[in-house]
């Protein structure tokens, strides 16, 4: 097996040996929980998500929780010159870019970078050309002024 040396780490067949002989999970019941597949193509199937109006060119679909109260994970979709108003994070917040770039004042990021940034931080966050991200807030972020 030839592995790119591109990668940030080396595969070997010893390794792909160990992860096949792994044993499987201890039986439990199953339960519900919410599967997204193919995310960095999220592009091609945007369309099949309820988004909802959010702020200035920015759409949300959420995945859990509701923004006010406790943690919340979110599909975000900012259109070309969408932006996110000033707001503080009282959690940690987890942005993960699925596709297309976003930036802030500290800098862009772009498709596949995840960020986190602390508690008490403050930002305001656009697109110029349009991205999506999938962000995951420990807990509520006060904004500046109110979204629109």
């Amino acid at each position: 097996m030839s592995v790119p040396n591109s990668l940030p780490f080396r595969l070997s067949l010893s390794s792909i040996a160990t992860v096949a002989s792994t044993p499987k999970p201890d039986p439990a019941p199953t339960y519900p929980r919410l599967e997204l597949h193919n995310l960095f193509n999220i592009a091609e199937w945007q369309t099949e998500i309820p988004w909802q109006p959010f702020q200035d060119g920015v759409d949300i679909h959420r995945l859990y929780g509701n923004g006010v109260t406790g943690p919340t994970a979110a599909l975000i979709r900012f259109r070309a010159g969408g932006k996110i108003s000033l707001h503080e994070h009282t959690g940690h917040e987890h942005v993960i870019v699925l596709t297309g770039s976003e930036r802030d004042q500290n800098s862009s990021i772009r498709t596949g970078t995840l960020v986190i940034n602390p508690p008490g931080t403050q930002h305001s966050v656009v697109s110029d050309a349009g991205c999506i991200v999938l962000a995951i807030y420990e807990s509520p972020v006060n904004f500046s002024k109110d979204p629109t």
